[in-house]
């Protein structure tokens, strides 16, 4: 008897460590934007040409209460969903909008190997598509990030109020110009691309949105900033927020743009 509740105890602090999309901690999604001319400023040569002069999709990531991200599906540590569409299988899928996805959903950094867009999709499904409310339907998944992304009512070139400048800006007018134009308040992701700079730059707004299939109703982040905004201290978080940039030729890299959130 002993042994039974010590098994039982076992199994529901396993099953309590495991983060389910089924479960209530998971309550939104973040609609990540991406700024291409700040991920492509300190090398031109390693992006795309031409650099897209549009924001760009970086994910759909599901998000807990507290803003943590749900961690990747795992079928020991995060179960998250039964059988989900494994990475591979998903670009079959995506062919009746993958003109959208190249043009919304572009993987920014150039690669040696054929097919750089379909990694960043297959990486973007398997860190955050599997455990989302659409875990055996990747076409949905990715469609419903785009009819967001795609949403003038959300293009962060009109709700930031602002236009791309070499002037910096400061965070909190961004923020509150998002809160006047959307309702709500959106998350700024900052980068230092600049080596030796301490300027930080606008690498993405984030917008979230309530858990619902499909997400569509706009409700403030939990947390306005990344910790490398906040890395500053309050007076001095302004961010540059480039205009676009022209891509010169110049040879490939291996690396490319980070999925995680």
């Amino acid at each position: 008897m002993v042994m039974k509740h010590l098994l039982a105890f076992a199994a529901a602090v396993l099953a309590s460590s495991v983060v389910s999309a089924q479960g209530s901690e998971f309550a939104f999604y973040k609609l990540s934007l991406i700024w291409p001319s700040s991920v492509c400023i300190s090398a031109p040569q390693n992006c795309i040409s031409p650099i897209p002069k549009i924001f760009t999709v970086h994910g759909l990531w599901p998000a807990l209460k507290d803003d943590t991200s749900i961690p990747p599906y795992d079928p020991i540590d995060n179960n998250c969903n039964p059988s989900p569409v494994a990475p591979g299988d998903i670009v079959g899928k995506l062919a009746p909008i993958k003109g959208r996805l190249q043009t919304k959903w572009p993987n920014l950094i150039k690669g040696r190997t054929a097919g750089r867009d379909e990694l960043f999709w297959q990486t973007e499904w398997s860190h955050h598509g599997m455990c989302s409310d659409y875990p055996q339907d990747p076409f949905t998944y990715f469609s419903s990030a785009l009819n967001l992304a795609e949403n003038r009512k959300y293009d962060p070139l009109k709700v930031l109020g602002v236009q791309p400048s070499n002037t910096p800006y400061e965070i909190d007018t961004l923020l509150e110009n998002v809160k006047k134009n959307v309702g709500f308040y959106p998350q700024i992701s900052c980068s230092m691309p600049i080596k030796g700079k301490k300027q930080l730059y606008l690498k993405e707004i984030r917008l979230c949105f309530k858990r619902a299939m499909p997400p569509s109703q706009l409700q403030n982040c939990p947390d306005d900033m990344d910790n490398l905004c906040r890395s500053v201290p309050p007076t001095q978080r302004t961010v540059m927020y480039p205009p676009p940039i022209k891509t010169n030729s110049g040879c490939n890299v291996t690396w490319e743009l980070s999925a995680s959130a």
